[in-house]
């Protein structure tokens, strides 16, 4: 069975290392062939853009770069803690679920 990319699109995460160890925010965009996720506010980059019809002053903006799936972990509000979810077979359907509480997710 392939390694399935448990972080989706819209999850809340927790950055477990790096230079960003220890932030909170939303899932912005998932790359599950890559394994990697972009976290808001989390792994900024300088880009630096030509001007263009869209950005006549080009310049420098800053926007979010992807991080590795395994250094960023579920956060639980209800149990205002990570947790891992998990996949359970439930009525002919895979769902995900909290592994701590059982919630679905």
């Amino acid at each position: 069975m392939p390694d399935r990319l448990r972080i989706k699109k819209g999850d809340y995460v927790v950055v477990l290392s790096g230079d960003d160890k220890g932030k909170k925010g939303r899932v912005l965009k998932a790359f599950p062939k890559d394994k990697k996720v972009i976290v808001e506010k989390v792994n900024m980059i300088k880009k630096h853009t030509k001007p263009s019809q869209r950005n006549p002053q080009g310049g420098i903006v800053s926007k979010e770069a992807p991080v590795y799936a395994s250094k960023v972990m579920l956060f639980s509000d209800k149990l205002n803690t990570v947790t891992k979810p998990v996949f359970v077979q439930r009525e002919k359907k895979r769902i995900r679920v909290c592994k701590k509480t059982g919630d679905e997710l």
